[in-house]
Order: C-alpha cells, then structure tokens, then sequence
C-alpha cells in the first residue's frame, strides 16, 4: 500500500487532474491519496486570526478543509473511493480502488499533540502511513525539490511542517518527495519499472 499526499497547492492547477487520473489508472487496489487543506485551511487562519479562537477549533475545521479538498478530488474522478477510516480504506483497496482518505476521525473534542499548526496534512500523511503500515509515502509539492535533498533540509526550509521529522523518524516505510510536474516518474514506481527504484529518490528512507 503506498500513500500519496497531493498538497493543497495544487488545488487551483491543472496537473490536478493529471494526478488523479493517473493514480486511478495505475494504483488502483494499493494507493490511499490524503489531500492537503490548500485555501481551504487558508481560509482557517484568516478566522482564528480575526476572531482569536484557540488551536483546537483550528484543528478540527482544517481537518474539515482537508475534507472539502477530498471531497472536490472525488467529484472531478468520481471514481475515487472517500474513506473515512481504517475500514473503509481497505475495503477500497480490495475492490480494486483508490481511497481518498476523509480525516473526520481526528477530530478531538480535547487538544492533543496533533491539535496545533506545527501539525499539517503532511504530517497527518506520515501518521496514516504508520497506522495502514505503507510501503512507501509519496508527498507531491509544487514547489522545487531537488534531488537527493534529504528530509531534514525540507524540514528546515518549511517544505514539510516541523513536526514531520519526529512522525517518519523510526518509520519502516519509504519516504520520497516529487513536485507537481513529476507524474511520470511516479507512474514509474507504481508500474514497478526496474530503474525507479534506483533513480531519483529524494530524501531515502525514514
């Protein structure tokens, strides 16, 4: 099972649906795709910042403009398959699908170590990976990545939140960053082609 975090940079740009179309043609039955919050969780910051309310309510209405980002994927493919737990995402999967993971299920009544803004969907994406035990987390950026660049400088950079490094530390999952434009090298990968596994990995394993 490979999961594949699409960021919410995305949510404007045409390569969207390149992403989807290409993930349903050739992952389906082992990619979950976990979507970014984009403008949607923008829109979060804006509120908190005018209205002064705490990280909690925060948290739950980004998870919920995670949700939205999901939902507007599945309504350009319907195809795709929204699953809101563990459950849903396997049975996707063993009916030959891809799964849209809905994240409803992190929403806390309580704050907790993830109810913050250190926390993002790309962290999210690292703790899915853990929790279906992945083989491999894919997190596509539009912006730049250079090859070979490791995980920490990404971190460091503000490519992946700060606490991304502490949820892939002891991870026995692969972890590799592409940009948007990169489709057909992960076309490669999920087609198992030889040379992927050797060429281009960003970052190594966890």
């Amino acid at each position: 099972m490979w999961v594949v975090k699409i960021g919410g940079s995305l949510s404007h740009d045409p390569v969207l649906r390149g992403w989807l179309t290409e993930l349903a043609e050739v992952g389906g039955g082992r990619v979950v795709i976990v979507p970014g919050g984009g403008d949607f969780a923008d829109k979060v910051q804006q509120y908190q910042a005018e209205w002064r309310f705490g990280d909690l309510a925060a948290h739950n209405m980004c998870l919920l403009a995670m949700t939205q980002y999901a939902l507007m994927m599945q309504g350009l493919l319907p195809e795709l398959v929204l699953a809101s737990s563990e459950a849903k995402v396997r049975r996707a999967l063993r009916d030959g699908r891809v799964a849209i993971w809905v994240p409803t299920a992190l929403m806390r009544d309580e704050p907790d170590a993830m109810s913050n803004w250190d926390t993002t969907s790309d962290s999210l994406a690292a703790w899915l990976s853990t929790m279906l035990n992945a083989e491999r987390l894919i997190v596509v950026k539009s912006c730049p990545i250079e090859l070979g660049e490791p995980i920490e400088s990404l971190a460091s950079s503000g490519v992946v939140d700060r606490r991304f490094l502490g949820y892939v530390k002891d991870a026995n999952y692969l972890v590799e960053f592409f940009n948007k434009d990169d489709i057909e090298r992960v076309h490669e990968r999920l087609l198992n082609l030889p040379a992927a596994w050797a060429a281009d990995r960003v970052g190594g394993a966890a």
